[in-house]
């Protein structure tokens, strides 16, 4: 059977590249159409997945709603070739709409609650929606929840393993601390009216960075450019360890609520900071005890110094992520589960018929 994956964020490779993997072992022709952004295509190609690139992504809310006929045209003439059984994305609009001029069932995997302008123009024409039972929305009969995390299907113990000789990646000591921080490009849909550490590009951050300078090794992850103050910071590593950077930091703090959960999910404390938050980061915080999402670096700050006084952090986060993982499934295996399902299923039925906790 044949399936099209649509990834369109660095984050959406991590997603998928294990159940596109899996599929394709198991016999089903599996295509992967990309647009790019940051280091999307980089990945793809770092994990050996070939793609089509069907566009690029357009940093403006007025530049995404012209560029979106353009995708749909692009889109459209690609799955005409390959006439997928089914296509996947975290939400797509492009991806949504072009399937349903095709009569084409597209299945999103979407975790972001405040994505309103995405989904709106992506729910009308989408089959089935899975997301964390955590979401904060009900999408009803197209709805289907399942206890995990997007960040679970590849950094579950099933699927990752972190490699400790990452300290010397960074060229650190193996007891030295790390804290990793984070900016965001704010350029996504979803990000329309939000903000994070709204500081001053130099002095502001530099003050912010020079807080915590005291406390372990900073290492600094941007997608916007980093100022000249602080270069000395960003952080030089190849794309495929971050993770294992993660695992082994004793505290991430940014802008970056995906980061925050690979944080969480691997037993490192995070705090989040953003005038809005995600279900999937208030389920670790208030559920787990794993991070703190906080609205101003004042407060990423305060809370950051009172973690990083406690010596024995990273093992207490250890029992926390153990819970975790006794409550939360390896979601690529229910992604597997859910599209071959659906792949075997016809006449086309309806998410409840799948016996997957439709709602």
């Amino acid at each position: 059977m044949k399936l099209l994956f649509l990834v369109g964020h660095p984050a959406h490779v991590h997603l998928f590249r294990n159940a596109i993997a899996e599929l394709r072992a198991r016999g089903h022709s599996v295509w992967i159409a990309a647009v790019e952004k940051e280091t999307t295509l980089r990945l793809l190609s770092l994990y050996g997945l070939d793609y089509i690139r069907v566009g690029k992504n357009v940093p403006t809310i007025a530049g995404k709603l012209l560029d979106l006929p353009l995708k749909d045209i692009r889109l459209v003439m690609l799955l005409s070739r390959i006439r997928p059984d089914v296509v996947v994305s975290t939400g797509s609009p492009y991806a949504a709409q072009a399937s349903a001029a095709l009569s084409i069932p597209h299945i999103a995997f979407s975790d972001t609650e405040i994505a309103s302008g995405v989904i709106r123009l992506m729910l009308p024409f989408t089959e089935v929606v899975c997301t964390p039972s955590c979401f904060w929305l009900d999408f009803g009969a197209k709805h289907v929840r399942y206890p995990g995390y997007h960040e679970l299907a590849y950094l579950h113990p099933n699927r990752f393993a972190p490699n400790p000789d990452v300290f010397q990646a960074v060229d650190a000591g193996p007891t030295e601390r790390l804290i990793v921080i984070r900016f965001a490009s704010w350029d996504s849909s979803h990000d329309v009216g939000a903000h994070g550490v709204s500081l001053d590009p130099d002095d502001g951050l530099k003050a912010f960075v020079r807080e915590l300078e005291p406390y372990g090794r900073v290492l600094i992850s941007s997608e916007r450019e980093i100022p000249d103050s602080l270069r000395e910071f960003a952080l030089q590593i190849p794309l495929d360890r971050v993770h294992d950077l993660l695992a082994a930091a004793t505290l991430y703090v940014g802008e970056g609520a995906t980061m925050a959960s690979e944080a969480g999910v691997l037993g490192t404390p995070w705090i989040f900071v953003s005038s809005e938050g995600r279900g999937y980061l208030k389920d670790q915080q208030e559920r787990y005890g794993l991070g703190y999402h906080v609205t101003s670096p004042e407060d990423a700050l305060a809370r950051a110094k009172s973690l990083l006084l406690q010596s024995d952090l990273k093992e207490r986060w250890a029992g926390k992520r153990k819970h975790l993982l006794q409550e939360k499934i390896d979601v690529t295996d229910f992604m597997i589960n859910f599209l071959e399902q659906r792949l075997a299923s016809a006449p086309r039925r309806h998410a409840a018929e799948l016996g997957l906790h439709a709602r």
